[in-house]
């Protein structure tokens, strides 16, 4: 194949794209644009939603004048995994699931909304102190992956509607 059919076939992935309506998302009038710094998140009301508040703020920033509101409801849930002979539970599973709904402000219609779920683990086989601190780390571990999707939703979303 000569190398200008070449370039041609690299080329078309890209044509196709274009044709389909992709559009950054920092683009000028992307989504995550539109986005930044123009998200309040509701006030958290227990040290789950407050991580995923501040790990959405991270990403988003905190707004000086709010264009969209975020609720967000977060469950938890752990689980036993490995049981040893003397029947210690050795290693967890947290469960965590956000269900969010993005609102424009001027108008109160929500213009995005969905649930994220996802889990992390922890081992429980030292000291209380570490198994804590393995908890704990757990915690903002899966509270991070959820922000992590929430925002990807959101910059998938269409805010023209």
């Amino acid at each position: 194949m000569s190398l200008p059919n070449r370039r041609l076939m690299l080329a078309l992935p890209l044509l196709a794209l274009a044709a389909c309506g992709f559009q950054p998302v920092y683009g000028p009038s992307g989504t995550g644009t539109a986005l930044q710094n123009s998200v309040a998140v509701d006030a958290p009301d227990d040290a789950f939603t407050y991580t995923l508040v501040r790990e959405i703020e991270t990403r988003l920033g905190r707004p000086a004048a709010a264009k969209y509101g975020l609720a967000l409801t977060v469950t938890t849930s752990e689980e036993g995994l490995a049981i040893d002979t003397a029947d210690n539970t050795r290693r967890y599973n947290l469960i965590g699931k956000a269900d969010f709904a993005l609102r424009d402000l001027g108008t109160g219609q929500i213009v995005s909304s969905g649930n994220v779920e996802n889990f992390t683990g922890y081992s429980a086989t030292g000291s209380t102190v570490a198994t804590l601190a393995a908890e704990r780390d757990a915690q903002v571990r899966l509270m991070t992956i959820l922000a992590d999707q929430i925002v990807t939703r959101l910059y998938a979303a269409d805010l023209t509607q």
